[in-house]
């Protein structure tokens, strides 16, 4: 994770690489529904419609925040 600011409850992020084995992609976005610990997190994934299709315990390292306030998102994936 970029060390702007820490991910925190209700962040939007999305996933920095595929992550197969819960048949998700990289890009997807989602949503921060619980914070389990500095490192880990649970995040809920849904459609367009609003149905959710996922929710997950990702690492800080599989997610960026989505909201880059004035922060170029590629530099804040090169300095992650």
């Amino acid at each position: 994770m970029s060390t702007h600011q820490p991910v925190q409850l209700l962040d939007t992020v999305a996933l920095v690489a595929d992550v197969p084995e819960l048949g998700l992609a990289m890009g997807e976005v989602g949503a921060v529904v619980e914070l389990l610990s500095a490192d880990a997190f649970e995040v809920e994934f849904c459609d367009e419609a609003g149905y959710n299709y996922g929710l997950h315990s990702l690492r800080a390292h599989q997610i960026v925040r989505s909201h880059t306030q004035g922060h170029p998102l590629r530099t804040r994936l090169e300095g992650a």
